[in-house]
């Protein structure tokens, strides 16, 4: 499995590197007077692939707690419940044998 996920990293790494290549252009950026900078075509497509992967792992940390504390509250509920049913359970009837006492 590691090498297909090799070879897969491999294709896009060489798909990354050939549409830089052919899209080296430099574009301006202008945003009111505070950027005014000029940077090559394929950064403006790769800074926003970026920003989605850093958007997208700082959700997924926010929904992992989130769910972590979920399942925290419901093993605490379930404990309590368990904890509620034994409480309510009746004692064990312990039948006592008559054995001879052997003299």
């Amino acid at each position: 499995m590691r090498i297909i996920y090799f070879i897969l990293f491999l294709l896009l790494a060489f798909i990354i590197a050939d549409f830089s290549r052919y899209n080296a252009v430099p574009v301006h950026l202008q945003y009111y007077n505070y950027i005014n900078i000029d940077v090559p075509a394929y950064f403006l497509p790769f800074s926003a692939l970026i920003a989605g992967i850093i958007i997208g792992a700082l959700w997924s940390v926010v929904e992992r707690f989130r769910l972590n504390r979920t399942i925290s509250r419901l093993n605490r509920t379930i404990r309590d419940m368990r904890k509620d049913l034994r409480g309510n359970e009746p004692p064990p009837i312990i039948e006592e044998t008559k054995n001879p006492v052997q003299e």
